[in-house]
């Protein structure tokens, strides 16, 4: 240690008890500046009682005479921030907030949305005294330590506010656990039955805060709204049954010490019964204390108090000193040099199946067991720890590559699961690949001597059947019927959200088929993709989807030349962008995102009704389907404002007043190959036409409907023999004036445009249809942030390109965009999800206060 650490460090030793200095670590080198207040940042301990780092910065504060704040913040910036997260963080909040304003502590919020980004951690940490944190091993909570550190000048400490025997004691990592246990129960039993001081100090609260920082107060404000602005994943929902917060924490923990504590050994490894505690997000994020908790199991007298007692102190505190010890714990070599071997040395072993990234985050294999599993995880945000090492094990037979397996597991845990990313949980993740384990003989394909637990022995101890029953239905109640109307790419995205999280919907859709804008046609035996004409993925979470598209087939990367043409006919090559298609054609994204939704296609909804059992649809002949307790309208916004007038005439002006584009659309297909034409596709910057698309030369958009191929061969339409298929699209100018014009006038001028623009004299199509988008390009968008609030008061939603959030960034291309509106439209339902006998937030008292 550096000396002026160690001068540190013993001046905490000095300057704070016993049981609180043991926890201290020195994080940032110097001493506490003259000038300035103690600074506690709260991330990972978000209660305001026996918390070790709030008691050391008070007592720091009292000790140098210093004011005292409380800074709680919530980054858009960790991996996997979703709803999920976010909400359960934020009703801790409302929680310790209150809480601290009751001990009359001094305390601030910060949410990171828009309009609220700047780096105020770093402002008041350089005009603090002293920065006093949780040391979490793990990231992102490390990860933000460390960057505060490399930036600011201010002495930062850390304190263990998780483990019984503090970390700094135990000294090391360690790879067994009967070896941890050994070392550390001498510390365990000097500390077990502690009852924790109270320290009844009232500092004094910082005399001003940065110019321009407005704290946010959490209490009476709607999170739905909060969370639903912020640049996160909303297609991962809260978990219904599982509020965050001090309150909600020590009710289950008082309910799992009546009910199952006692029965704990005998029950906790069965997933039918609750037999387990389910605290293992509210010790995750500090909403509970892990001293109160051992402090009152211990003494009991009983095998379940025991045993939990053994799971608590050994192997929860044997996986926090490893994340601690071991900086390279979230990384491959984490795992012991035995194992890696010898799952390298299989790693060209035979795999059975490779599932996509999407199949398995939704529970699509061909194991019940699995599937069940995984759907714990995606609907309930837990996994029963039992189940939860045969479910990490069957991932390494679904990778060739054990280190891919690794990062996939890490992807599903860390993604659905509310104790994700916990120490704990890393340590269940790698147990899973031998980790604190040892060589298990014979040696066997895949595992090596990693210790096997396959799915089929696991499912003849387990009824997996009745699993599934318990998992795969959401614990929301009431549970709510959702309608969505339309079934273009943001309708099949809400719609998916929706499904994937146990919720019955119904999608209406007035046309024969899906994709809406993303739409095709078959002329004779031919597929054209008419409407949208490619698309890109760069929103992170619509990259993972897609990179699963590409994996099944459903998409494929658009290969060859983009051009881009003048009115006068010189072309250029485009800067190469990566550009895709769904496959067989565009419709095939609508179509398996909508796989398994009820789908009720060539229905026009045309009237909207507000009953008392909610939202009953209405078609020209009368009522078509209800009632629905919620309804997403996945429509051009003047089509959805004619549905809302009757019901938010603001809102329906609103939209309404928005200008949208005709495009008319050309499709043509030749007998032979065009002279000269070696690219794919061409926007023109002309007065008629805006695209020309090569449409055959799209990867399996060749060939017979429901053929495969490249694309590339000739084509049977008719009898008659095509080479060339030609999509051509409209400017939006000549699109709106020449609405009118006739099919046949409109494809004899567009023709002639291409023809002059290619230098070709072109031959009579043996095919052709012409179609117009009344509805093609929104000009202009309106904000959900805007609108969203107001409409779903009213069980209301809306999605589609037009409506616009944060989350995008203002740099998505149009599906990306109407398939992020989709999920957001979605994400308001999700967060609307209550549990009926729910316990209310701010209703826990803290020990020792009247």
């Amino acid at each position: 240690m550096p000396a002026s650490q160690n001068v540190l460090q013993q001046q905490l030793k000095r300057l704070l008890p016993d049981y609180l200095s043991e926890r201290c670590r020195v994080v940032r080198d110097g001493l506490p500046k003259n000038a300035g207040g103690v600074l506690y940042w709260m991330c990972t301990a978000v209660r305001a009682y026996e918390n070790p780092a709030l008691d050391a910065a008070m007592l720091l504060a009292r000790e140098l005479d210093r004011p005292l704040l409380v800074y709680h913040a919530l980054s858009e910036q960790y991996a996997f921030a979703s709803d999920r997260h976010h909400t359960f963080i934020l009703q801790g909040a409302v929680d310790v907030q209150r809480q601290l304003q009751r001990r009359q502590i001094p305390y601030v919020f910060h949410l990171e949305r828009p309009g609220h980004r700047e780096d105020w951690l770093m402002r008041l940490a350089e005009s603090a005294s002293i920065v006093v944190t949780e040391d979490m091993p793990t990231d992102p909570a490390a990860a933000f330590l460390r960057g505060l550190a490399s930036r600011s000048q201010t002495a930062i400490v850390a304190v263990d506010t998780a483990c019984i025997c503090p970390m700094p004691l135990a000294g090391r990592a360690w790879d067994r656990a009967f070896e941890f246990r050994a070392a550390v129960s001498k510390h365990h039993r000097a500390r077990l039955q502690r009852i924790w001081p109270e320290i009844n100090e009232r500092p004094a609260a910082w005399d001003s805060l940065p110019a321009g920082f407005s704290p946010l107060q959490l209490d009476g404000v709607n999170l739905s709204d909060l969370v639903g602005q912020c640049r996160i994943d909303h297609s991962v929902g809260p978990v219904p049954d599982t509020p965050g917060g001090t309150a909600a924490g020590m009710a289950r923990w008082n309910g799992f010490q009546k009910q199952g504590l006692r029965q704990y050994a005998a029950k906790r490894n069965n997933p039918l019964v609750n037999g387990v505690s389910r605290m293992s997000a509210y010790l995750h994020y500090g909403m509970v204390s892990p001293f109160q908790i051992a402090r009152e199991c211990t003494g009991l007298g009983h095998d379940g108090a025991e045993k939990f007692l053994d799971e608590l102190l050994i192997w929860r505190e044997l996986a926090w000193c490893f994340c601690r010890f071991r900086s390279d714990h979230a990384t491959w070599e984490a795992i012991p040099a035995w194992a890696r071997q010898t799952l390298m040395d299989h790693a060209h072993d035979r795999r059975a199946t490779i599932y996509s990234w999407e199949r398995l985050a939704a529970g699509e294999t061909d194991d019940l067991l699995w599937n069940a599993a995984q759907k714990s995880l995606r609907l309930h945000g837990e996994l029963h720890n039992n189940v939860r090492m045969t479910w990490g094990k069957a991932l390494l037979q679904w990778r060739q590559d054990p280190r891919d397996a690794l990062k996939l597991i890490v992807d599903l845990n860390n993604r659905y699961a509310l104790d994700g990313r916990d120490p704990s949980s890393w340590g269940g993740i790698l147990w899973c690949l031998g980790q604190f384990d040892r060589p298990f003989a014979p040696e066997q394909p895949v595992l090596g001597t990693v210790r096997p637990r396959p799915l089929e022995e696991h499912a003849r101890r387990l009824d997996a059947s009745a699993y599934s029953r318990r998992t795969t239905v959401t614990r929301a109640r009431p549970v709510p019927r959702t309608a969505v109307i339309g079934a273009g790419i943001s309708g099949a995205a809400a719609a998916r959200t929706l499904a994937d999280h146990g919720l019955p919907v119904t999608v209406f859709e007035k046309s024969r088929g899906v994709g809406g804008r993303m739409a095709g046609r078959r002329l004779e035996e031919h597929r054209f993709d008419h409407g949208a004409v490619c698309f890109e993925a760069r929103n992170r979470n619509f990259r993972e989807l897609v990179r699963s598209w590409l994996d099944e087939g459903v998409a494929a990367v658009w290969p060859g030349q983009w051009m881009q043409v003048t009115s006068a006919g010189q072309w250029s090559e485009q800067p190469h962008r990566r550009r895709l298609t769904a496959v067989p054609g565009m419709p095939a994204a609508a179509r398996h995102l909508l796989r398994d939704v009820d789908v009720r296609t060539e229905l026009q909804i045309s009237r909207l009704e507000r009953g008392q059992n909610g939202w009953m649809l209405h078609g020209d002949s009368g009522v078509v389907s209800g009632p629905f307790d919620y309804l997403i309208l996945a429509v051009p916004a003047p089509q959805a404002a004619v549905l809302l007038q009757e019901h938010q005439p603001t809102v329906a002006a609103q939209i309404g007043s928005l200008q949208w584009s005709v495009i008319r659309t050309v499709m043509a297909g030749f007998r032979n190959t065009l002279p000269g034409l070696d690219w794919v596709a061409a926007e023109v910057a002309g007065p008629i036409l805006g695209w020309i698309i090569r449409n055959h030369t799209k990867p399996s958009a060749g060939g017979a409907v429901g053929a495969g191929g490249s694309g590339a061969g000739c084509v049977e339409a008719n009898g008659v023999s095509l080479s060339e298929c030609v999509v051509l699209h409209s400017t939006p100018a000549w699109g709106g004036q020449h609405a009118e014009l006739e099919a046949e006038a409109t494809g004899k001028v567009m023709l002639q445009e291409f023809g002059r623009l290619a230098g070709l004299e072109l031959s009579e199509p043996a095919v052709v249809s012409v179609h117009r988008w009344r509805y093609a390009e929104p000009q202009g968008s309106v904000s959900a942030s805007e609108v969203a609030g107001e409409l779903h008061e009213a069980a209301l939603g809306i999605c589609g390109d037009w409506v616009t959030s944060d989350q995008d960034g203002g740099g998505c291309c149009g599906v990306e965009t109407a398939w992020l509106s989709g999920i957001n439209a979605a994400g308001r339902v999700l967060r609307g999800l209550r549990r009926e006998n729910q316990v209310q937030q701010g209703l826990f008292e803290v020990p020792g206060e009247e």
